[in-house]
């Protein structure tokens, strides 16, 4: 059986040690090629060669942003059986795909788990989402100068109100609050600090005491066959469930979300700091059921838009892509197959 792997050599808990004990791991059942990425976009460029070459199963060693460019390489000319299954390593910092496929946080034990599997022909197709954004830019909506992004970020939104080709994301999409948190998150890595669950509390802590945005919300939500709902500063799709992790914690505002239906959101309007605070704990607690005044929840769906007055960040999968002042999502069903 032939395997790509795509590794990320900077992922965060990624070495040449790790990397080398994994590869040695599956040559001992597998014909094993190695392929690293050295540029924002090589996993997708890997992963659909893979498509066109026949491989049999292509393993993404890395973060979460890893296994979203493969999910884009693979899924390139759409879902189909010439598309091989994606198995997973973690190597990233919260490895929230890997773990929602019920991975070890162990690189070599996960390693073995993927062999298992393998061996016992165990796969399943899972819904992912697509996404696509308009009066887009990749300017940072804060960071390192916010006179200057803000003004790329106008700029962009002014110069492209046309709607995006659709992006695929595996377990998340975000415009506004978690968006411009993960960009300021980002920022500080540029310049050589770890990522840790300290870093995204501070971060999310200063964005909204400080921030304007929860003040004068700048989204509203558009459902098939409704009004717009209008006032959020907060708007988080999910595929799966938990939304993401802080360490070992879950952090689960959409609990009902899952790779076998449609999409789940969680969004919020004008809050407080007392009722966030309560929120916050509702997200982490082992049965969370968020609600209350300005909360609003969707399961299952089969299709959003989000539009904003002005430049929002938006993400994916956990990866800030820059500023837009819109957002639609689509829930595909079984789009790919994994192994598990």
């Amino acid at each position: 059986m032939r395997a790509l792997v795509v590794a990320n050599p900077a992922a965060t808990t990624t070495n040449r040690g790790v990397r080398d004990r994994v590869l040695t791991t599956l040559a001992d059942e597998l014909q094993v090629e190695l392929a690293e990425t050295t540029h924002r976009g090589h996993g997708s460029e890997l992963a659909r060669k893979a498509c066109v070459e026949g491989v049999d199963v292509v393993l993404a060693l890395g973060g979460d942003g890893t296994v979203n460019e493969v999910v884009n390489g693979l899924l390139h000319d759409g879902p189909g059986d010439r598309v091989p299954p994606l198995a997973v390593v973690p190597g990233g910092s919260t490895n929230v795909f890997c773990r929602a496929l019920g991975r070890s946080r162990d690189p070599l034990a996960a390693t073995r788990e993927v062999l298992d599997s393998l061996r016992a022909g165990r796969t399943r197709r899972i819904s992912l989402g697509t996404a696509s954004v308009r009066g887009a830019t990749t300017a940072p909506a804060r960071l390192p100068d916010p006179a200057f992004a803000q003004a790329a970020a106008d700029a962009g939104a002014a110069a492209h109100p046309e709607w995006s080709e659709p992006r695929w994301f595996a377990f998340s999409a975000g415009l506004g609050f978690d968006a411009d948190v993960i960009g300021r998150v980002e920022a500080h890595r540029a310049r050589g600090v770890r990522s840790t669950g300290l870093l995204y509390v501070l971060e999310a802590t200063g964005a909204f005491v400080f921030g304007g945005e929860r003040r004068d919300p700048a989204m509203s939500a558009h459902l098939p066959g409704g009004p717009p709902l209008d006032g959020l500063f907060l708007c988080l799709v999910s595929n799966v469930s938990p939304w993401t992790y802080l360490g070992a914690r879950a952090v689960n505002p959409t609990p009902d979300a899952t790779f076998d239906g449609g999409l789940d959101v969680f969004a919020l309007g004008p809050t407080g700091i007392l009722r966030m605070l309560h929120h916050v704990r509702e997200v982490f607690a082992a049965r969370p059921d968020v609600r209350g005044t300005g909360v609003h929840r969707w399961h299952d769906l089969d299709e959003l838009t989000l539009t904003a007055r002005r430049p929002q960040g938006w993400q994916l999968d956990g990866d800030h892509l820059g500023t837009a002042t819109g957002l639609r999502v689509r829930s595909v069903p079984s789009a790919l197959t994994v192994v598990v």
